[in-house]
């Protein structure tokens, strides 16, 4: 009985090649590839949860520089304020949109006598802006035609009495000026008036003291 059992256990052993046998490498490879893989536990392995996920911004778009030039806006200007004396008087006014100057009108007739002056009334005061003073230039027309020049033209800010024009007639015949006629122009400056004071010196300059055509002719 016990025979029997022995040739039973061997019988398995002998389908076996002799190079399953050969080397310790190719028991272990028997080994492995007859031994089943481990099984894991669905339980034991961690589940990681994640936020859901945000949708991507959308690329932010790059702004285009501003090549637009922008003209820088005037600030207004004080007016210059006129009051009329008589009838007669009116206000000056401008010949172009670029004009310097006030054409000034006459507010009667009045001779300016051949190589003398007169004074010819405007009928009108006015108060410059502060910082400015009124300047009476002459007139181009008045000078190339007819020899007519002005002259003591510096109306100060503070000044308030009737604006009347001196004129010079350099010609030989005496020239009439009729009502209404521009006989002056009125040009506002910027005056700057700093604080009077006394030194004993001056500081060097290149010019030094040189006037009256020492720079050349």
């Amino acid at each position: 009985m016990a025979l029997h059992r022995l040739v039973l256990l061997l019988r398995p052993l002998r389908s076996l090649s002799p190079r399953h046998f050969s080397s310790p490498t190719s028991l272990r490879t028997m080994t492995k590839e007859t031994t089943p893989p481990p099984t894991t536990s669905s339980s034991t392995v961690p589940i990681a949860h994640h936020p859901p996920s945000l949708p991507a911004s959308p690329a932010a778009k790059r702004s285009k520089p501003n090549t637009t030039t922008t003209m820088a806006i005037p600030q207004s200007l004080p007016p210059l304020q006129v009051k009329k004396l008589t009838e007669s008087g009116r206000a000056p006014t401008r010949g172009s949109a670029f004009a310097a100057g006030y054409d000034m009108y006459s507010a009667k007739d009045t001779v300016i006598p051949a190589k003398g002056k007169a004074l010819v009334d405007t009928g009108i005061a006015i108060a410059v802006p502060e910082g400015t003073y009124g300047r009476i230039a002459p007139r181009s027309g008045l000078a190339s035609k007819h020899f007519i020049d002005t002259g003591a033209g510096v109306i100060d800010a503070d000044y308030r009495g009737e604006v009347k024009v001196l004129l010079f007639n350099f010609s030989d015949v005496d020239f009439t000026v009729k009502e209404g006629d521009r006989v002056a122009q009125l040009v506002l400056e910027r005056i700057y008036t700093p604080e009077v004071v006394v030194v004993e010196e001056l500081e060097e300059s290149v010019r030094g003291a040189g006037g009256f055509g020492s720079t050349g002719n």
